[in-house]
């Protein structure tokens, strides 16, 4: 299996503030005062506090069930009945030598049904529930969140609110004057271009201006909100906005730490 799809974003190192050096995390033992090897480390259940059940490798991998070797079909369903609320990881599943054949049988089996897999497999010393549905790339494997994972949402009862006519008309024609067929290539996150350009702009010395954010008036008349919307989304498009970070005209000298570990502040 490959990873489908995984999270992008920017991360930051953390730095020793006096001369901009990576500050690491060590294996470090309190009790003998000293940094401790990878090959010294067990691994423990903490049952109380401070009170441990150690486990070796070789334990763990003693108890592995089943699935941590081969990955069964338990049964198939509709995928539309399956919660996108479940879904965690994302898989390509591409098959092994010799079970190309197979691959492609259960595969238009599945297409023809429209039914997919469930399924269960040890990945990470945990085992998981996963679903396996075609694609236009082969088979997709997504692994799933057991039910008691599953957060209760909290109670928001709706039952005593009424709705008039007109508004359930407004609402209709709103969701229809904004429907588009699916395109995922149209969407970025604006907060990591952000991130970017304020790199960007510090690593050539310049000043970053401040995004300006638009102000939240408290809805008071649902059908003056609704009729608002749709009366800016029917409206000739306006200029592009202003890039919500944008560089100074002139730039400095980059800043270079006096200790010889080059950053930028």
């Amino acid at each position: 299996m490959t990873t489908a799809a995984r999270s992008e974003r920017i991360s930051f190192n953390q730095l020793h503030k006096e001369c901009h050096t990576r500050v690491k995390q060590p294996l470090f033992c309190p009790t003998h005062n000293r940094i401790i090897e990878r090959s010294e480390v067990v691994k423990g259940y903490e049952y109380e506090k401070d009170q441990y059940v150690l486990f070796t490798e070789e334990e763990l991998d003693k108890i592995e069930p089943p699935s941590a070797r081969v990955m069964e079909i338990l049964e198939f369903v509709k995928l539309g009945e399956v919660d996108p609320l479940y879904f965690d990881a994302s898989y390509y599943v591409a098959p092994d030598e010799g079970g190309v054949k197979a691959y492609k049988l259960l595969m238009n089996a599945m297409e023809e049904s429209g039914y997919a897999a469930i399924a269960k497999l040890t990945m990470h010393q945990r085992e998981h529930i996963v679903v396996i549905r075609p694609s236009s790339k082969g088979l997709t494997l997504h692994t799933m969140f057991y039910s008691n994972e599953i957060r209760a949402a909290e109670s928001s009862s709706t039952d005593n609110v009424e709705l008039k006519d007109q508004e359930r008309k407004l609402a209709q024609q709103l969701i229809e004057n904004l429907a588009v067929p699916f395109q995922p290539e149209k969407y970025h996150d604006t907060y990591q271009d952000n991130v970017r350009a304020v790199i960007a702009a510090k690593l050539k010395g310049q000043e970053v201006t401040e995004v300006a954010q638009p102000h939240m008036a408290p809805v008071i008349d649902l059908m003056e909100a609704l009729k608002k919307s749709l009366a800016e989304r029917q409206a000739p498009a306006k200029k592009p906005p202003v890039r919500a970070v944008e560089p100074a005209a002139s730039a400095g000298p980059v800043a270079v730490p006096k200790r010889g570990k080059k950053a930028v502040g």
